[in-house]
């Protein structure tokens, strides 16, 4: 038996050594990222003397800042190699992480929270980028599983370790949640800097010979041209507010608009992560090709439909009843979250670039953005002010967007071979 389970748990992990290293680290990210993120709220209010109005205010500026330079970010991937950049990117989110501890005022918030964000959109484009060169195409998916549910352990044991820290009502303890944070993503820049290169990235051509090339033969390789991709990108980001209604919308519908007790939430939670660890890697099986990573999509929207459909009814439900509803609702949208993320990755795969996957990374930061940032505020507003029609236009906004990801892909798709790209084996 003693044998037997770190067996298991070595194949948990993934099937080859590289996955299991990979895997290793989206873990130890994920950990540094959930400590922070469950303690933050009360380390900026509690500890540096921010008002919850302030907060909201500072993470809006950095989403903008982040908005605006998602491209250019994603092309220091291409022009420095994705590696050296995720290590790089790395180790100052760790550093910046330290700098909390100095933060006193709104002014000195907001310029930290920025470099922050965009230290961390450089950090997101040059990881997927370096993932998607590193492995063939027939694994790029499979192994991006492994890697999804690897991090939803990391936050899980996270957000457990700020539970902790928090319950103390120590201010002394709570004034460490960074300094944990920052520890573990100094490892976690550590173990990224000793991956082994990607191939294409060894040899790399500076961005301006690139785009003389790219001139001289009539095309123009930049990500941003390529409209259907930015289209799909945000055609995606829609897709992908079923985040919304897992964090967001039901809970509040829970609390508010059903007799369900409270403690349901934690089961609820409890669930998705325990779904998104156990099945991710079996929801993205098989999946390779832009129309296997299509009907992916289309497996996702119809779950997310489904969940929207059976949580509107828990309105008028009592009991038992509207306990297994609003479970079931979750478990729904759950399964829209393995669905949409295994297509996602194989769309970003399948039509990106291969010399340019960190700029289209950045394009794709950039329509997710567009496809979900009023998100929480519009799905709130319509479940919880229209009741029964909200939930019924959330659901249409869901099945127009899982239409036009098709046409938009297909677009992509185009446009990659009027260039003259195709996708190394």
């Amino acid at each position: 038996m003693s044998r037997y389970l770190p067996e298991r748990l070595v194949r948990l992990a993934g099937p080859t050594p590289l996955v299991r290293r990979l895997s290793t680290q989206s873990v130890l990210s994920a950990f540094g990222d959930g400590v922070f993120l469950t303690g933050s709220a009360v380390f900026f209010t509690q500890i540096v003397g921010l008002s919850a109005a302030q907060v909201g205010l500072g993470l809006t500026i950095a989403g903008l800042a982040t908005f605006t330079l998602a491209v250019p970010l994603g092309k220091l991937s291409d022009r420095y190699g994705a590696k050296r950049v995720w290590a790089t990117a790395s180790l100052l989110e760790a550093l910046l992480y330290l700098v909390w501890l100095a933060i006193g005022d709104m002014t000195t918030f907001v310029v930290m929270l920025a470099g922050l964000e965009l230290v961390s959109s450089a950090s997101r484009s040059a990881r997927n980028a370096y993932r998607f060169d590193i492995f063939p195409r027939e694994e790029r998916v499979s192994s991006n599983a492994y890697f999804r549910a690897a991090r939803n352990v990391g936050y899980t044991l996270g957000a457990l370790l700020a539970g902790i820290a928090l319950a103390t009502n120590s201010d002394d303890v709570i004034r460490m949640v960074p300094a944990i944070t920052a520890g573990l993503l100094l490892i976690n820049a550590a173990l990224v800097a000793r991956l082994p290169r990607a191939a294409h990235h060894v040899e790399v051509e500076p961005l301006l010979e690139t785009a003389l090339e790219g001139m001289l033969e009539g095309g123009d390789r930049r990500a941003i041209r390529n409209r259907g991709y930015l289209a799909m990108a945000t055609c995606g980001g829609v897709l992908s507010t079923h985040q919304v209604l897992l964090n967001v919308v039901i809970p509040l519908w829970l609390v508010e608009e059903t007799d369900a007790p409270r403690v349901l939430l934690a089961w609820l939670f409890g669930t998705n992560t325990v779904m998104a660890v156990a099945l991710q890697v079996a929801a993205a099986r098989g999946i390779t090709t832009v129309a296997d990573s299509l009907r992916a999509q289309r497996r996702g929207a119809f779950f997310f439909i489904l969940s929207c459909g059976i949580v509107l009814v828990t309105h008028d439900t009592v009991g038992w009843v509207t306990i297994a509803l609003v479970w079931l609702g979750h478990v729904t949208v759950t399964g829209a979250e393995l669905f949409n993320s295994a297509g996602e990755w194989g769309l970003q795969a399948e039509l990106s670039d291969p010399e340019r996957r960190g700029e289209y990374q950045g394009v794709s930061q950039l329509g997710f953005t567009i496809g979900s940032v009023w998100a929480p505020a519009l799905y709130t507003f319509l479940a919880m002010e229209w009741g029964t029609p909200g939930w019924i236009v959330i659901a249409a906004i869901v099945l127009v967007a899982a239409v036009l990801i098709h046409p938009a892909a297909r677009a992509a798709e185009r446009h990659l071979a009027k260039q003259g790209i195709t996708q190394p084996a």
